[in-house]
């Protein structure tokens, strides 16, 4: 039985005490852990960073602080801001999903504290409890869903609901539960009519007889509708979606994701199907890593999300030619990123729900034997039966440019392999042509300098005095402490003075959880802080004492410059007395190694 369609108000805000409940039940590593292939580095985990494109892992998750931090890009927060970040949800949704995590029930708090945005998600709640309402008593909508396939577990799990074909309908129900107008257009629920028009026949409803999806979140909760008709109206499209509103974004909304997120990582790849029906028996006949772009354009943003969860993706679109254009499409934009993209090569005429209801055996063997893209693209080409030369011809157009794209040279040898093998064409000739072929993405950045040695030396010496003060802040906060903080602030203060040392300590203190993540992941063990504590006070003496014989050599000059012959001949004795500290460090230092 479907969520009954009488909402009596707006859906509550929850309060902060859920925040902390959820904390208190969730591990920071177990978390992103679900999201992340993550290893154990000291008392931390690290892992590659999700936020942006690195070969060596520098995200570091910290169990004792609750909290992650990636030294390449600054991310940094706690489950919720990770939540947010990854999935693309706002605080509401991330906390919806650790709660239904945690087991922990979200309190309400009273309705004057709700905010615009969860007003509009209650109107949606309305809307798609209403449709579904309505789906009970539509005995031609429910026949043309089992015609279909879909059993009535999947159609009450997707929320699936029908609106019959009136003008008002939805409209009038709304307004009975005090929804504004406003809300409604807000939302994509209602247009008007003109615009001088005013009062209720001013206003119609966007979707009449059809078959209603919700479009969900990542967090599941409703936020647009795709309707397919179902009465007679030649002049009507065949299917209709939200408009994009302040919930929804077309180019950042993959039907599914919601329920598709885990699968997709556990299985590590991501089946994309076109629409609603072909998605809903994909997850009814257990593939749950799949979701669909909704007949809306597919974009980098989408794919981006995907990648997150798994660097492969099966397309398995409509065998007609639409179909093959939307896919190849995709398929380009997946290669361009570095994706692994394979290709499901599905029976003439069919789509991926008819086959999953016809014949589920078939829809197993062609997404078994779905091919690489280029592999797929060749074949197609030497069923084609060109000559020698029209093939040569023709691989050099249609399948050396996605060669082309791919960043990993071992790859690209491979596929060269696989032409040589499957066409005889020489290996030297294809890497020839190959080579011809502009990269689509350039190694380097343009515009970027190379920095000078001054700013080399001034960004050392910042990572020492980082480490350093890095090391006092996490020691700091242990409650058994490997090295006393006090003795190593007295060093430093002996080395640069204690003006120096309380400048840069109170210079640092904002990033504090950002330099002890750091200080963990370098002197994770005793043994490693204490010889690196020792390394990071020569070094910092040593760039002490350099700073100082730069600004004596300046002031000598000046002196110079001026005639003062006293001053010269005091800054020359400072001058070598500092010089002769230099050298006393060396030579402790060569003894020390001895």
């Amino acid at each position: 039985m479907c969520r009954q369609c009488e909402v009596s108000d707006f859906t509550p805000l929850m309060s902060s005490s859920s925040v902390e409940k959820i904390k208190e039940k969730l591990d920071v590593s177990d978390v992103i852990g679900s999201y992340l292939k993550i290893e154990k580095a000291g008392q931390n985990f690290k892992a590659k960073c999700p936020f942006h494109n690195e070969k060596t892992p520098s995200f570091f998750i910290s169990p004792n602080r609750g909290s992650y931090y990636c030294f390449g890009c600054g991310a940094k927060g706690d489950i919720f801001t990770f939540v947010q970040e990854f999935e693309g949800t706002d605080f509401i949704g991330a906390l919806k999903v650790l709660a239904e995590r945690a087991g922990v029930s979200l309190d309400d708090v009273p309705r004057k504290d709700t905010s615009e945005m969860d007003r509009l998600y209650s109107v949606m709640e309305m809307a798609s409890s209403f449709f579904q309402k309505h789906l009970e008593h539509s005995s031609d909508a429910q026949g043309y869903l089992s015609k279909r396939g879909l059993a009535q577990e999947t159609i009450e799990s997707w929320k699936v609901g029908f609106v019959p074909n009136d003008w008002r309908l939805l409209y009038s129900y709304l307004k009975e539960k005090g929804v504004t107008e406003t809300e409604m257009e807000k939302t994509g629920l209602i247009k008007r009519k003109d615009a001088s028009g005013d009062g209720e026949h001013a206003w119609y409803d966007v979707f009449r007889g059809r078959i209603m999806f919700p479009i969900f979140d990542i967090s599941g909760r409703v936020i647009a509708f795709s309707g397919r008709i179902l009465v007679d109206d030649p002049k009507a499209p065949k299917y209709l979606n939200s408009p994009e509103t302040v919930l929804f974004k077309k180019s950042e909304t993959l039907y599914g994701l919601h329920k598709a997120k885990t699968e997709i990582r556990k299985k590590d790849y991501t089946i994309l199907v076109e629409g609603q029906l072909d998605l809903l028996m994909c997850h009814q006949a257990g593939f749950s890593n799949a979701v669909a772009s909704s007949g809306t354009a597919f974009t980098e943003a989408h794919l981006m999300k995907l990648q997150r969860l798994s660097n492969r993706l099966t397309l398995a679109f409509d065998s007609d030619k639409a179909g093959f254009t939307a896919a190849n499409k995709s398929a380009v934009l997946a290669l361009s990123l570095g994706m692994e993209v394979k290709i499901v090569d599905l029976p003439s005429g069919s789509d991926p729900a008819e086959l999953i209801l016809h014949d589920s055996e078939a829809w197993k063997d062609a997404l078994k034997s779905g091919k690489h893209l280029i592999d797929f693209y060749l074949d197609n080409l030497l069923r084609e039966k060109h000559n020698e030369r029209a093939l040569a011809k023709e691989i050099e157009k249609k399948v050396l440019p996605y060669i082309a794209m791919i960043q990993s040279s071992i790859e690209q040898a491979h596929f060269v392999a696989q032409i040589v093998k499957k066409t005889g064409i020489r290996d030297d000739a294809i890497w020839n042509d190959l080579r011809k072929i502009p990269k689509g993405i350039p190694a380097t950045p343009s515009g970027v300098s190379v920095p000078h040695s001054d700013d080399t030396i001034r960004r050392r010496k910042d990572h020492i005095e980082r480490h350093l003060v890095g090391i006092a802040f996490w020691q700091e906060a242990l409650d058994k402490p490997m090295f006393d903080s006090i003795k190593l602030r007295a060093r430093m203060v002996g080395i640069a003075g204690e003006q120096y040392v309380s400048e840069l300590f109170r210079g640092k203190k904002e990033h504090s959880n950002e330099l002890v993540f750091e200080a963990e992941a370098y002197y994770g063990s005793e043994v490693n802080l204490i010889s690196g504590i020792e390394e990071l006070l020569f070094n910092f003496e040593k760039d002490i004492i350099q700073d100082k014989l730069g600004e004596i050599m300046k002031e000598i000059n000046q002196a110079q410059a001026s005639g003062d012959e006293k001053l010269n001949g005091e800054l020359l004795i400072q001058f070598q007395e500092i010089t002769n500290k230099r050298e006393e460090l060396s030579k402790r230092r060569i003894e020390s190694n001895n």
